[in-house]
Order: structure tokens, then sequence, then C-alpha cells
């Protein structure tokens, strides 16, 4: 008889300490000598898990009102621009906002800092009104004195993203890391089998509301990202090859951890965010299983040239041989490098694995399923 199980069902077990929980990598090693049908039959939740720059990504952040108040119409943080366009105290700062005379310092740092509980300083004007007559402002705000700090993200935990190359004569600075002319290294941003959208391809159990791992605490998957696609070509295995799905997601960033959100400035490019995610897939069946079960070398991914203008595809690998330092490309080894970190990613589905195996994280049924089909959101943007 065929496996089914419903995520109540999954989540009664986790109360009762009785679900048995695996990281993806886990799994897709017991995969090689178990079929489907047993891994649906023992395993009860694969964790996944990616840490790597997310450059659509920043922070609302609510200040609290001064006395007297003040509407802010024009404000900075540490000197960095920030949008004041919402309500009087009201901000957002997203993650790639460069501080005008310090590009390498951004908005990923402001966010960096007020997690840690640092002092950040606040820069505001305003025209002055009878409500909110105050015209200006200049103070320190931390994670401590302010009403509410909330981390929005756009778009967050590509389903596979390509791997950079430059084939030009001349060194190009992008968002995928320095690419050393003709053909001299090779970028990636993609954990692989821990990667969770490859996990569960067709977003069976991921969708509005589900519970997530996010920066060191849970937050929550909020609707799907921008740049949304459901056209990417798929290899043998349902696993898109380039761009494809992607998630907004939502957090309460005042009990996120610095170990989990990251600022980084990539040289001649700018600033971005590393972001950990992680996200627990239920083994509802045998086809969810067989998902799970995937492996780097089942996982391919396209090889763009970021060294000619509209990144033609150039080739092809697979995560196997990425993660092992060295791909061929046009009869040239070319050493491989993860913008991502691995080592992070393993962590985070361990912690997410203890808290299932605990009882302290339950699963959420989304409840509203992303739009599948052909032609969504299909220009292909690669920002």
């Amino acid at each position: 008889m065929a496996v089914r199980k419903s995520f109540q069902e999954i989540n009664d077990k986790i109360k009762r300490g009785e679900a048995v929980v695996l990281t993806a990598e886990e799994v897709a090693a017991m995969g090689q000598d178990h079929s489907p049908a047993e891994v649906a039959e023992k395993v009860d939740v694969v964790t996944t898990a990616t840490f790597g720059p997310m450059c659509s990504s920043g922070m609302f952040i609510n200040t609290g009102h001064a006395d007297p108040p003040i509407r802010m119409e024009r404000a900075t943080l540490n000197g960095v621009p920030v949008f004041t366009g919402i309500a009087a105290v009201d901000l957002y700062i997203g993650a790639t906002e460069n501080h005008p005379d310090n590009p390498a310092y951004g908005g990923a740092h402001i966010i960096e800092d007020l997690i840690s509980g640092r002092d950040v300083e606040l820069n505001a004007s305003a025209k002055g009104t009878d409500c909110y007559p105050r015209k200006s402002i200049r103070t320190t705000i931390n994670r401590d004195n302010i009403n509410e700090m909330m981390m929005f993200n756009p778009r967050n935990a590509y389903q596979n993203y390509p791997v950079a190359v430059n084939r030009s004569n001349r060194i190009k600075y992008t968002y995928m890391g320095s690419l050393l002319p003709r053909l001299g290294n090779a970028n990636y941003s993609t954990s692989g089998e821990l990667s969770p959208l490859i996990n569960d391809p067709e977003l069976r159990t991921i969708g509005m509301g589900t519970s997530i791992f996010l920066g060191g605490t849970t937050g929550y998957v909020s609707w799907y990202g921008t740049q949304f696609r459901t056209d990417a070509e798929l290899n043998e295995y349902g696993v898109p090859v380039s761009n494809a799905a992607t998630l907004a997601v939502i957090g309460d960033a005042s009990r996120m951890s610095p170990g989990f959100i990251k600022a980084a400035y990539y040289e001649k490019y700018g600033v971005s965010m590393f972001v950990g995610i992680g996200i627990p897939i239920p083994v509802l069946d045998e086809e969810l299983a067989a998902r799970v079960m995937i492996r780097n070398e089942q996982i391919t991914t396209s090889i763009l040239d970021y060294g000619h203008p509209g990144h033609p595809e150039v080739g092809r690998t697979d995560y196997r041989t990425l993660m092992s330092g060295e791909i061929v490309l046009e009869g040239k080894k070319i050493k491989t490098a993860s913008l991502s970190s691995l080592y992070k990613a393993r962590e985070i589905a361990g912690i997410l694995k203890k808290q299932l195996q605990e009882g302290s994280f339950l699963l959420t049924e989304p409840v509203m399923a992303f739009p599948r089909g052909k032609g969504l959101n299909s220009m292909d943007i690669r920002i």
C-alpha cells in the first residue's frame, strides 16, 4: 500500500517525540540504498538549508515617536539613506543601499548592527506639520529602544542559480564576485542537495504561511518571491537548470542572530547580505521521498558568461562537480568557488533537525499554494 501522510499526522509524531527527521544530505545518502517507498515509510521530515548572498532583502523599522513628534521625510542610519515614504516613523532599509561616501558600507551592515544590539545613528528631517511639528532629529537607536525590527525580504532562496564565468579579456566585478578573464575561475551560489526549493521543486509543501528558519529564529514564507519563474527548463530529475522559483520571507529581526545574518561587500559592485534560511520538507508520500533523495550529481545548473552582454549560456555542470573544486569548460580546467557557505547551511539544517526532534518547531501547512504553469514572470532577469 502506498504511503500517505498528512501535515497533522507528522506534527502529532513531532509532539510525541516520535518523528524521524533527517537532513537533506542524510536522506540523499540513505536513498542510495533505499527506494522512495522505503524512505517514505521510514522518514517523516527532511531539513533543508542555505546560507548565501541574497541582495533582495531588507528591514522595516518603527523607531517610536520623539517628543515633540516628527514625520520623517528624509532619513539616514549611520549615513546610509533609508526609505521614509511609509508613515511618520516607519523606515525601510534595503540590504544593498550604499553609504554615499563609503561604497563598502551599506544597508546590510546597518541590519547586522541592529541585530547585534549595536547603536546606530538616526538623522532625519521634515518640513513640520501641525500634528508633527518637529523638523529634525539626531539620535541613536538600537534593538532595545525601537518598537519593531521586521525583516522582509522580497526575493530569497533561489531554487537554482547559474554558475558565473568570464570569457572576456578583462576582470569583471559582479554580484557573483570577481570573475577572472579568459575563464580564470567559476563562481556558484547554491547549497546543492541541501537547497530548500530543490528538495521540493514543485513547491507542494512550501507556500504562504510555511514556517521556516530565518536568520536564527522562526520566520515565515509571506508570498512567492519577485522574479518567480515556473517556465525554466527541467533536467531529467525534474530540477530547473537555471533561475526559477523564489520566496518572499518575513520574520522578527529583533530575535535573529548575527551568526545567520551577515553583511558583505563585493569589490567594485556593492553591498549584499548573507541570509540563513532553513525549510523542513514533510515526506508526505513516495513522490516527495523521491524528491528529497536527490543527490548533488543529479542537480544540473547552467554556466553563464558574465563577460558578455546578456550572459549567454556556455555550458552546464552538476553540483558534485562544482563542489569538487574544478570543472572543465571548453577544454580548460577551471577552479570553482562557492559564494554560499555549505558549512553554515549544514549548521542550519542541523539546528532545524534538533528543533523538530525536540518538538520546539512544528510544520505549517501552507494557507495558499503558489501559482504553477508556464509563462508566470518569465522574463529572464538575473540580478
